[in-house]
């Protein structure tokens, strides 16, 4: 038997194409398209502008994967809720609804787990099981505004996975949540997270999206993020830089800079100097993460003096730095514990 095409990932044009193959009218796709990306419908029978016919021959031809909830963690703190997800064939991702003042913001998973390896994140912990396809990422915002009945206005692709591993779906999943004929986020409201991928940097910056590209840089120099970050070693700290810089000057969106501070490791006095030195000049801002500690690990969350000492001296030097507003404390709220949780409890 032929394998179902997965429908939440055809474009609006894959879906006209798709809608003359079954021998019905054009506008039929745009119907279709309009149902799981605006109405976010889960199933076929809720198309109710459909003939009865066509809904058949979508249901015969095609699969609305829909994502299934094992768990769901509110915390009691700020409200934060974290998901973990089951796909179609088992595999499990993370999914995070933060409330803020300017709207809601959503973190999604591009991977089932990461081949990345960082040295503290729960997430590269027994590798990578697959890519998600577009429909698995849209599905992931889709599914939690559904749930809410709440509008997300941003998103975050920063749960497990590397995006740029992934490049072909998430470039289309971006094209796809920021089209005016779905949920329409806009560009500028949505942000990646990457390693360090160089040629996929460079690629992206051709796309010329005006999304906020983040890096993480966890490392004041290139031997220091080599021991925590293995990709370093592929490439090297210069390369991911000048990447970084091309992609400010193809899409004049400055670059983040994520670094996980952690006790003793990356958040001494000589960190603070070559930061300052690597950073001194460029149209950038520094995020500073309090690194989430994990069991299989051991390194520790910095105090909040020392953390506040870092920030402060650095900017004292030049540099724009926030630390990031600690969020979910109460739950699993590093990204892949809770994943991580149910794969070891199986």
């Amino acid at each position: 038997m032929a394998e179902k095409r997965e429908i939440r990932s055809c474009t609006r044009q894959e879906l006209t194409e798709m809608m003359e193959e079954m021998g019905e009218k054009k506008f039929r796709g745009e119907q279709v398209y309009q149902w799981i990306h605006q109405k976010l419908a889960e199933d076929f029978d809720e198309m109710t502008n459909l003939p009865k016919s066509l809904r058949e021959k979508l249901k015969e031809q095609t699969s609305l994967h829909t994502l299934h909830l094992e768990e769901r963690q509110v915390s009691q703190v700020d409200k934060t809720e974290k998901y973990l997800f089951s796909l179609e064939d088992g595999n499990m991702i993370e999914s995070v609804l933060m409330r803020h003042a300017y709207g809601n913001s959503v973190c999604i998973s591009s991977q089932a787990g990461c081949r990345m390896g960082c040295r503290f994140c729960a997430s590269g912990i027994g590798g990578l099981r697959r890519n998600l396809s577009v429909g698995e990422m849209l599905g992931q915002v889709y599914e939690i505004q559904r749930r809410t009945k709440e509008r997300v206005s941003h998103v975050v692709v920063m749960g497990t996975g590397e995006p740029l591993d992934n490049y072909e779906n998430f470039v289309a999943f971006l094209r796809m949540i920021s089209d005016g004929h779905g949920l329409n986020i806009s560009q500028r409201n949505i942000t990646a997270s990457t390693c360090g991928i160089v040629p996929g940097i460079l690629r992206l910056a051709k796309e010329k999206f005006q999304i906020t590209l983040a890096l993480s840089l966890h490392g004041s120099s290139q031997e220091k993020r080599k021991r925590l970050m293995p990709v370093a070693s592929s490439y090297p700290l210069d390369q991911v830089m000048e990447a970084c810089d091309v992609y400010l000057k193809e899409t004049g969106r400055r670059v983040s800079f994520e670094y996980s501070l952690v006790a003793d490791v990356n958040d001494t006095e000589e960190d603070i100097r070559e930061l300052t030195e690597l950073l001194k000049g460029r149209n950038c801002h520094v995020n500073v993460i309090p690194v989430n500690p994990i069991r299989e690990r051991e390194f520790k969350k910095p105090g909040r003096e020392k953390a506040m000492q870092f920030k402060n001296k650095l900017e004292k030097n030049g540099i724009n730095v926030t630390i990031r507003k600690e969020r979910g404390s109460d739950i699993d709220g590093a990204c892949g514990q809770l994943r991580r949780r149910h794969i070891t409890s199986e």
